[in-house]
């Protein structure tokens, strides 16, 4: 983990980039058709369930072993194919922006969820990576020439962070532990990453092809991730021959489904549908995630879980649909999971 911020801490990562870029023609604003229906669901249950595929990765891999093959195999697939059909020869100044939005969102953003999901459940951490959209409200308003939020989307804010205060302590409320307070520190570093990466690419340059800059945040947010992996000493602890199937299985989910089949539904309903619309998936993603998690991986849904999941849903949804009098983060650059 915005138009659209993948899902997720998951969540492909040029989203922002794309849609300025893209030269898609206006939203069509009347019912949706057969197959936009089928593409938000597509977004909806695929991209909600790579929190739990992430769990279930980290189980066997190590965390930002297996985040580099999902990203960096995606990158290695998409970008010699994109670069024959599309003809583009990215430019010094767009590699530096992929190079730096790969290493926020990619690297930090989706690397620190599969990290922290060692530790905590993988609806929580939907829970905490759907804060990013009210962390790219606060990064646009810091930078220079930001926008200050109106009266409605503070009060959002500060909903989003009481529900973060419910979710992550003190120790015994809603008669339930809290959760890692490490794990849930790193999902908040990784969602602010996110949130800074997008608006970074929103600015950057990048290709007129959404998905070649996809292909290239790929490459560089997957080396990273190595990199990284291989100087935290990751690589002594990766045996892809020992590891289960159920493993392998969930990062193919991962590459396959989240980054492959739900990126490539999401393009489609930001050319085809409203920006509110488009927005729902930000507090649909963590329901669906929390409803996985509970039912495939028996993660308990705690008072607490629901209590925060409520309030930070709510001020996720008076984000996105508050009126905006001039473009602001929230309504241009919806967050992407995995994110997730």
């Amino acid at each position: 983990m915005p138009r659209v911020i993948d899902n997720s801490p998951e969540k492909p990562a040029a989203v922002v980039s794309g849609i300025a870029n893209s030269g898609a023609r206006p939203p069509d604003r009347s019912s949706p058709t057969g197959l936009l229906v089928l593409s938000f669901l597509t977004v909806y249950l695929l991209w909600g369930g790579t929190f739990f595929a992430m769990r279930v990765g980290v189980e066997s891999f190590p965390p930002l072993i297996m985040a580099g093959m999902r990203h960096f195999s995606v990158g290695v697939v998409l970008y010699p194919l994109l670069r024959w059909k599309t003809g583009i020869r990215p430019t010094p100044a767009q590699w530096k922006t992929a190079a730096i939005t790969g290493l926020l969102l990619l690297c930090v953003g989706n690397g620190g969820v599969c990290w922290a999901e060692q530790t905590v459940p993988s609806g929580i951490a939907a829970l905490l990576v759907a804060t990013v959209t009210l962390w790219m409200v606060i990064v646009d308003w810091l930078r220079p020439g930001g926008h200050r939020p109106s009266a409605r989307i503070l009060f959002g804010i500060a909903t989003g962070f009481a529900g973060m205060v419910i979710l992550i302590g003190p120790a015994r409320l809603g008669l339930s532990g809290r959760i890692d307070p490490i794990g849930a520190g790193v999902l908040i570093a990784a969602s602010l990453a996110w949130a800074c990466g997008s608006l970074y690419s929103k600015h950057g340059a990048l290709p007129t092809s959404p998905m070649l800059g996809v292909a290239m945040q790929g490459l560089c947010g997957g080396a990273a991730l190595w990199i990284t992996a291989f100087f935290g000493g990751e690589m002594g602890r990766f045996h892809p021959t020992a590891a289960p199937l159920r493993a392998w299985m969930a990062v193919g989910y991962l590459i396959v489904f989240g980054s492959g089949i739900g990126f490539t539904a999401y393009l489609y309903i930001l050319k085809e549908s409203t920006a509110a619309r488009v927005g729902t998936y930000a507090f649909v993603n963590p329901i669906v995630a929390l409803i996985v998690g509970w039912v495939l991986g028996a993660e308990a849904l705690s008072a607490r879980t629901l209590l925060a999941a409520a309030v930070i849903l709510t001020a996720v949804v008076l984000v996105i649909t508050a009126p905006h009098r001039e473009p602001s983060a929230a309504a241009d650059a919806l967050p992407v999971p995995g994110k997730a």
